[in-house]
């Protein structure tokens, strides 16, 4: 709906020969940094080559703010209803699936600036392919001390084979992703879940006054909660790649592990923040450093 009085402007693309109508590109959503619409849209149409495959095949939670970050936003599980033909709705709610840049494009001109996703595709809706960790700091611990555990969590993966790829989460903490992308069937939700849970719980028994797995917010200050539960079925994570609401707008965007070390030698917060120029210039550069998790194949070990 839009005020009265106010005046529609649109402009029309063509993307991928599909035909869009893009309106009021120069809303301002991110009033903090006067980042209007039209850079949301140009952002996500010059990041789709690096992020459609960790889109395609997975059924999408939008975060929409069509007044901007300071305004209203609203969490949309199932495709709006005037979706075009050529959007699939999939899944059980029926939700928006991305498969082509087109409709990245025609999400961002909703102002849907987070993305997110499930750990399964909608193929095979219970077989997880990545096992996730979410290192979220309690105040005063920042994104240095989820360095901090990432790398001690990275060296117990590399202990029992298992390699890790790491993004920043946009906001104040660090994801942790073990690929999996495998038809063992024993790769389920609960097994992904239960391995992540023993994985944090190791880590807090060596390091208690610093990490914690509980899901009490009272024991969270000072400590980095290892949140295993992003593996239930039914939760989502932001997707690599994708805006996150805040003041800036900052990116979910991958990193690799000399990063994280540098960032915690260095103590240097802020070598972990990206926005959207510094995103795209990074792919650019350096290509996809979270391809592996939509293409490595791994098997979870059993702990005893």
């Amino acid at each position: 709906m839009h005020a009265p009085g106010r005046r529609v402007t649109a402009t029309h693309v063509d993307v991928g020969g599909r035909h869009l109508t893009l309106t009021n590109l120069d809303k301002v959503l991110y009033p903090a940094a006067g980042f209007t619409k039209a850079q949301v849209v140009d952002y996500y149409a010059r990041i789709g080559e690096w992020m459609l495959p960790h889109l395609a095949g997975r059924a999408l939670t939008l975060v929409r703010c069509p007044d901007g970050v300071e305004g209203e936003r609203f969490f949309e599980k199932r495709c709006p209803p005037h979706h075009p033909d050529w959007v699939p709705a999939v899944g059980e709610l029926r939700s928006c699936e991305v498969r082509e840049l087109a409709t990245l494009v025609w999400l961002a001109n909703l102002a849907a600036l987070e993305l997110h996703t499930l750990q399964a595709r909608v193929t095979r809706p219970d077989r997880p392919t990545a096992m996730v960790l979410d290192l979220d700091p309690g105040p005063p611990a920042g994104i240095l001390d989820c360095c901090r555990v990432a790398l001690d969590l990275r060296a117990l993966l590399d202990e029992l084979g298992l390699a890790a790829v790491v993004k920043t989460s946009g906001s104040k903490g660090l994801h942790l992703s073990v690929p999996l992308n495998t038809d063992d069937a024993g790769v389920t939700a609960e097994t992904t879940k239960g391995f992540a849970l023993q994985i944090g719980r190791a880590l807090a028994a060596h390091f208690p006054d610093r990490v914690v797995t509980d899901m009490r917010k009272d024991l969270r200050p000072g400590r980095v909660f290892v949140d295993w539960s992003q593996n239930d079925e039914h939760k989502t994570t932001v997707c690599a790649y994708s805006l996150r609401i805040g003041p800036q707008p900052t990116v979910s965007t991958p990193v690799s592990w000399d990063e994280v070390d540098d960032a915690l030698a260095g103590g240097d917060a802020d070598a972990l923040v990206f926005e959207t120029a510094d995103t795209l210039r990074r792919a650019s550069d350096g290509g996809d450093l979270y391809a592996p998790n939509v293409e490595l194949e791994q098997h979870l070990p059993r702990l005893t």
